[in-house]
């Protein structure tokens, strides 16, 4: 897990030193981990899975008001911004059924994963930071899911598309366990603390530099943040689960 100094070094020399001043980076720290067996959900939850938890839980819909959004802080992008991703009553924005959802918390994601686990008979939650690593890179310390070389045509980064694209558009950057959007698209919650205040994200979003778009990435969010960045994914302990079935 993490990165070598190496490694950071080429992150801030992708990102032209702009992330350099602030130290994104150092927090990454090379480290050997290790699993339990783990099965981890291919893709990212999208809006049409999420709004069919919506309708049977009576959840409130992904939305952020003005004055909520002004308060949580980090606001890189305005609240103009955020109005192309919010639900209205009818659901979410028009033709973006296979976008991953965004403007969800960790408590909103962990209660989609319970939900989605008792529909299936599994204990489904969020995979853990380790997990996620892992099922990013591989075991073999890439930097990036498809190996060490940095190629923008292999995800949805850099706001070269400016909004979030239907999951497993970019099959090229696909990690060798076989997931899609582990960089690129969404940031996604993890279940690992990040401090006694928030939780670890890992990979990176539509609008994010080169060198945050490593399976090493980590920085930490307030659990109850909801962003246009920020997406999930499922998890479960493999011993639980049926390994013939197909994966999600």
């Amino acid at each position: 897990m993490g990165s070598s100094p190496e490694e950071r070094e080429f992150a801030y020399q992708l990102d032209d030193q702009i992330t350099r001043q602030y130290g994104w980076y150092e927090k990454e720290k090379r480290s050997t981990a290790t699993t339990n067996a783990f099965c981890i959900d291919r893709y990212p939850v999208t809006n049409a899975e999420y709004k069919k938890f919506v309708l049977a839980t009576d959840r409130e819909r992904p939305y952020i008001s003005p004055v909520a959004y002004q308060r949580q802080g980090f606001l890189v992008h305005p609240y103009d911004s955020v109005t192309r991703f919010l639900w209205s009553r009818d659901g979410y924005p028009s033709g973006r059924d296979r976008d991953p959802v965004v403007l969800v918390s960790l408590y909103d994601a962990r209660a989609y994963c319970a939900w989605k686990g008792g529909r299936m008979g599994r204990a489904y939650r969020l995979p853990t930071e380790g997990e996620w690593e892992k099922a990013a890179r591989g075991s073999d310390g890439r930097i990036f899911p498809w190996g060490n070389e940095w190629n923008a045509a292999n995800l949805n980064s850099g706001a070269h598309v400016g909004y979030t694209t239907p999951v497993g558009s970019f099959p090229a950057g696909r990690s060798p366990y076989g997931l899609d959007d582990t960089v690129g698209n969404t940031f996604e919650w993890t279940a690992t603390p990040w401090d006694q205040r928030n939780y670890t994200l890992k990979g990176c979003s539509w609008d994010d530099l080169p060198g945050t778009c490593r399976a090493a990435m980590r920085h930490g969010r307030p659990p109850q943040s909801k962003h246009i960045l920020i997406g999930f994914r499922c998890a479960a302990d493999a011993a639980r689960l049926d390994l013939n079935d197909d994966a999600s």
